[in-house]
């Protein structure tokens, strides 16, 4: 019966978010297996988090998408979410709720599902708010001035940004599940979303695979075609790793330095 609730009730909301253009239709089913899972096996209290994250990236992006003008790369980022995205940004979610489910006594499942959502809110709301800085974003790892939307690019708006979706995590987490401790769970989740969205710009200003638009001239994370439909060339990083494998290791890393920190702390 669990079950049967958990996946009508995200059929529902992803069918919604279908409907407005924030998913694709292989999201959509996507997201509704992802939220399903992981109300089956834990409930409201693990299905507020991701769904706080969802809820206020889609919005974002759909909000950022009916602004005029914008660089290739923030276009592009835009776009519904597809399956990979959906599965990278909620994959980890889902097995740390099953390992939760099989060992209920387990504190650590929790607060590394704390710090994995953490770090995909913060890297989403830094894409989406980052972009209207008015100072163009710096190379992570040169400090070169980059396109905005280039993956590892920074500035002060996005840093600031991220900072904020991941204490908007945190709350969220600190409030559903009172076992945590308000303090020092406020305290890790937000350090450990911060470095999450950290490990991804480094990631994607190093390793991740880059693509070249030959009509456009532009740098993008597309291929085999580009938006416009012109085949992109390999530009560098690694070829296995796309964007949304880069997300799913930040989520990972969100997770693991948050049960490193909780360990460290125990205060």
């Amino acid at each position: 019966m669990q079950i049967l609730i958990g996946c009508t009730l995200a059929l529902g909301f992803s069918w919604g978010a279908w409907k407005a253009h924030a998913l694709t239709k292989k999201g959509m089913w996507a997201a509704a297996a992802i939220g399903g899972i992981i109300y089956s096996f834990g409930r409201l209290p693990w299905s507020i988090p991701i769904l706080g994250f969802f809820l206020s990236s889609s919005f974002l992006t759909l909000l950022q998408a009916n602004q005029d003008g914008g660089s290739y790369p923030v276009q592009e980022k835009r776009q519904p979410r597809d399956w990979g995205q959906v599965l990278a940004n909620g994959s980890a979610g889902a097995v740390l709720a099953a390992i939760a489910l099989l060992r209920p006594g387990w504190e650590w499942p929790v607060i590394a599902y704390a710090g994995a959502m953490a770090a995909v809110n913060a890297d989403t709301w830094a894409t989406e708010l980052g972009s209207l800085s008015p100072i163009n974003p710096r190379l992570i790892t040169s400090w070169k001035t980059v396109e905005a939307g280039i993956s590892g690019g920074v500035t002060l708006m996005g840093s600031l940004s991220a900072l904020t979706g991941s204490v908007f995590i945190a709350l969220i987490t600190t409030l559903v599940f009172p076992r945590i401790i308000w303090e020092r769970g406020v305290f890790i989740i937000t350090l450990a979303g911060l470095t999450g969205s950290l490990v991804d710009s480094l990631l994607g200003a190093s390793v991740q695979a880059m693509y070249f638009c030959p009509k456009c001239g532009k740098g993008t994370e597309q291929h085999p075609l580009h938006s416009c439909q012109t085949p992109t060339l390999y530009d560098r990083g690694w070829i296995w790793l796309n964007n949304d494998g880069v997300n799913l290791l930040s989520s990972v890393a969100g997770g693991w330095f948050s049960v490193f920190l909780w360990s460290l702390f125990p205060f």
